[in-house]
C-alpha cells in the first residue's frame, strides 16, 4: 500500500543536562495528528538517532509507538554505523509496535557498490521481517550516492520486505524513474520539503520531511491546492515553504528548526553536541525574520482549514 500524505521527521526532545524528555512526545504527537499529517519518523536526522545511544533510541520509538496508539504510523530509523546494533534497532522496532523501519547506509565504512548497499540492507531488514523496510537515500550525509533503480532492481529480490525509499536527494529526474519502477511497484516518499511541488508535479503522493513538524498545514494545503488544479496557489504556498527554509539555514537547520518548534509553543529542549541550540540573538533575529514574511500569519491560515484525515 502507497503512502500518502505527510510524515513528520520528528526532532529530538531533551532536559537542558542533555537526558532524554520524552514527557513532551504526547503533547506532540497529537499537536501533528490535529494537523492531518499521516505519521512520524523517528530517531532520524532530525531526530538526533546518531546523537543517541541504542538504549536511548529504543526508549523513543517505545515513546512515540505509545503516543500514536495506531491513530498514525511510527516509522523508526534504524540505521546505524555498525549492522549488528542496527538490526537489534530493527527487531526492537517490530516487538515494540512499529509499523515501518528505515535505515540509511553505513556512513563510516561506507558500501563501495550497489550489490554492498544491498547486501547491508537485507541483513538489517532481516531481523525486522513482519515490518515494511524502507532504504533511507541521504547522500549529502553518508556520502553514498548511487543508482537508486539499480537498488530497487537488486533490492526486490534480495530484500523480501522492501517497501521503498525515503529519497533525501535533489535528483527528481531519478526520483521520478524509481516512482516508476515497473509499473509503480515500490513506495517512493520526497525527503526535500522546499521542493515537494516539483516532486507532485513527477507524482510523489507522500513525503517525510522535518519542516512538517511545525509547518504541515501550508504543505496540506499546498498539496491539496495541487490535487485540485489550483496551480497559482499551489506555487506561492511552495514559495512560502522556500521563504522560511531560506531564513533558518542562515543558521544550523535542525537548531534553528527546533527553535522554530519553541517559537509555535513546543519547548524540545537543547540539542546535543556537536550540534549546539541557538543563542538567544540567533533566536530573536531568526523570529524577525521570519515575522518578516508574515510566516506564523501564513501558517495560521493555512491551519484554520479542515486537514486532511491522516492515511492509516
Amino acid at each position: 500500500m502507497k503512502t500518502e500524505g505527510l510524515i513528520a521527521a520528528t526532532f529530538g526532545t531533551f532536559k537542558e543536562d542533555g537526558s532524554l524528555n520524552l514527557s513532551v512526545v504526547p503533547a506532540l504527537v497529537d499537536k501533528l495528528i490535529s494537523e492531518g499529517i499521516s505519521g512520524v519518523f523517528v530517531c532520524g536526522t532530525n531526530g538526533e538517532g546518531p546523537n543517541l545511544t541504542v538504549e536511548e533510541r529504543m526508549k523513543v520509538a517505545e515513546a512515540y509507538i505509545a503516543a500514536a496508539d495506531k491513530r498514525v504510523k511510527v516509522w523508526v530509523h534504524v540505521g546505524h554505523t555498525s549492522i549488528a546494533e542496527s538490526r537489534k534497532l530493527a527487531a526492537h522496532a517490530a516487538s515494540a509496535g512499529a509499523d515501518a523501519i528505515s535505515s540509511v547506509a553505513a556512513f563510516y565504512f561506507k558500501p563501495a557498490n550497489v550489490q554492498q548497499l544491498v547486501s547491508s540492507m537485507a541483513m538489517i531488514a532481516a531481523a525486522a521481517p513482519s515490518l515494511p523496510f524502507y532504504y533511507y537515500h541521504l547522500p549529502v550525509l553518508t556520502g553514498v550516492a548511487m543508482d537508486m533503480v539499480e537498488f530497487l532492481r537488486l533490492g526486490e529480490e534480495a530484500i523480501p520486505n522492501l517497501a521503498g525509499i525515503k529519497y533525501t536527494a535533489h535528483t527528481q529526474h531519478e526520483f521520478q524513474a524509481c516512482l516508476n519502477y515497473k509499473d509503480g511497484k515500490f513506495d517512493v516518499l520526497y525527503g526535500y520539503d522546499e521542493m515537494l511541488l516539483g516532486a507532485l508535479m513527477v507524482g510523489a503522493k507522500g513525503a517525510i520531511g522535518s519542516t512538517y513538524t511545525f509547518a504541515a498545514p501550508l504543505y496540506l494545503r499546498m498539496m491539496e491546492a495541487f490535487k485540485a488544479g489550483r496551480l497559482e496557489e499551489a506555487r506561492d504556498l511552495q514559495l512560502q515553504s522556500v521563504e522560511m527554509i531560506r531564513r533558518f539555514v542562515k543558521y544550523s537547520p535542525i537548531p534553528a528548526q527546533r527553535a522554530i518548534t519553541k517559537m509555535l509553543g513546543y519547548d524540545l529542549g537543547s540539542c546535543r553536541l556537536p550540534l549546539v541550540s541557538l543563542t538567544d540573538k540567533e533566536y530573536g533575529h531568526l523570529k524577525d525574520m521570519l515575522d518578516e514574511m508574515q510566516f506564523f500569519e501564513k501558517l495560521k491560515k493555512c491551519s484554520l482549514i479542515n486537514p486532511q484525515p491522516a492515511v492509516h
